[in-house]
């Protein structure tokens, strides 16, 4: 198996993975509204859900630099043709708990259970350093791309169907049973891939914790500074975004959707621009100083005085806003010791769900209150900002492979000139 092949293959299960998340963000909270469930039962259906995640996510990824990273991804194949089967089969809400619990569900249209941890890793044991930004940054807007068109395509199944007679019930059965024949398919994209992609095998030279090694101390600092960030986020989600945007100037809905719209796209194209800046200026530096302006700028959102300037800032956010996300996660893959990445991504992805879970706990209460209902904006702008400096002082130091090589010919050819 060749680099390009495993390459494609990682790609593709990306994107069809994607796909079914975005087609059951649609459907599962109404699924279950349709079987009878009252708001506090979804509720606490859906916390279980995430914590299953979580959980299976945090196991599964810690441990597929041993066993096998392609039959750790087989495994959350099958977990997510389980959850889904389990969900389709039933609309009793013990069984829907057990299988929203142990099974890969995603209500989020997001990345849930072990597969974004491992496949990274994947990806950054067959690309060359000086491509790997550049694959990263492809990996994540295609996922962007595939949760929209997923969203997209549930959403207008379900209604065609009911329009040709089948009960809304029914119609979103259908959608988590194709949620679960994509875990099929999953399972035999993993075990397609070639060995190249698994972790170097070495004897570790001390004792090892959720995985970890040699890589215990920097993976302990990533993962506190990236909950910090992924904390600060919380308080700024999209539905929080919305409700403000409605509740301070009576934005419609359509516009709203149109907003979002906007900032969806600017947010993709941004990480693709990271590839160039994150060439020339290197990776820390393009994840810390495109990361500050666009916080400035979230602050200054709720101190606009219209609707157009706000919405021009938040605009104007977007742009910068995810040139972090490729050149974090090419980053920590390059830091990090091949044996251990797997396990790396799992504990820093882990602990970047866990702030972000916190976050919108902490805004509803501000947001209740009409005096302090743009205080998110400042808290989140603010906690971002101290991410940032703190990420630096940490950081700036410890420069990736390709880098250093590059660091070395510049000091080669000075040296040369002199």
């Amino acid at each position: 198996m060749t680099p390009r092949a495993d390459l494609t293959l990682l790609f593709a299960a990306r994107i069809l993975r994607m796909f079914a998340y975005g087609t059951l963000s649609v459907a599962l909270v109404l699924y279950l509204a349709a079987a009878g469930m009252d708001v506090a039962r979804i509720g606490l259906l859906l916390t279980f859900t995430l914590l299953g995640d979580a959980t299976l996510s945090l196991v599964l990824s810690t441990r597929a630099d041993r066993w096998s990273r392609r039959r750790t991804l087989a495994i959350g194949a099958v977990l997510m043709l389980l959850g889904g089967t389990g969900m389709a089969l039933t609309d009793d809400f013990i069984w829907l708990l057990v299988a929203a619990t142990i099974g890969v569900i995603s209500p989020t249209g997001s990345e849930v259970g072990p597969f974004l941890a491992i496949e990274q890793a994947c990806l950054a044991q067959v690309s060359p350093d000086h491509r790997r930004t550049h694959i990263f940054a492809r990996y994540h807007v295609a996922g962007y791309a595939a949760t929209a068109l997923g969203a997209l395509a549930g959403g207008t199944l379900a209604a065609a169907l009911q329009r040709a007679g089948w009960s809304a019930l029914d119609s979103y059965r259908v959608l988590l049973w194709g949620y679960a024949g994509i875990g099929i398919v999953l399972g035999i994209l993993a075990l397609k891939l070639g060995p190249e992609v698994e972790a170097p095998r070495v004897i570790s030279s001390g004792p090892t914790f959720l995985g970890l090694s040699e890589s215990r101390g920097t993976v302990a600092r990533l993962s506190g500074l990236f909950a910090l960030d992924a904390f600060a986020g919380g308080f700024i989600i999209q539905s929080v975004l919305v409700y403000w945007f409605h509740t301070r100037f009576g934005t419609s809905e359509a516009t709203l959707g149109a907003v979002f719209f906007g900032t969806n796209i600017l947010s993709g194209v941004s990480a693709l621009v990271a590839v160039p800046i994150a060439r020339r200026f290197g990776l820390v530096n393009t994840m810390v100083w495109t990361h500050l302006p666009s916080n400035v700028l979230l602050i200054l959102v709720p101190l606009m005085p219209n609707l157009t300037l706000a919405v021009t800032a938040l605009l104007v956010r977007h742009t910068l806003s995810q040139m972090d996300v490729p050149t974090r996660q090419s980053y920590v893959n390059a830091i990090i010791p091949p044996f251990e990445r797997s396990a790396a991504n799992g504990v820093i992805g882990t602990a970047r769900q866990l702030g972000a879970s916190l976050g919108p706990v902490a805004a509803a209460p501000l947001l209740a209150a009409a005096a302090w209902m743009s205080t998110p904006f400042f808290v989140a702008g603010g906690l971002k900002i101290i991410y940032d400096l703190a990420l630096w002082r940490a950081f700036s130091h410890h420069r990736p492979p390709e880098e250093r090589v590059s660091a070395s010919k510049e000091a080669a050819k000075i040296a040369k000139a002199d």
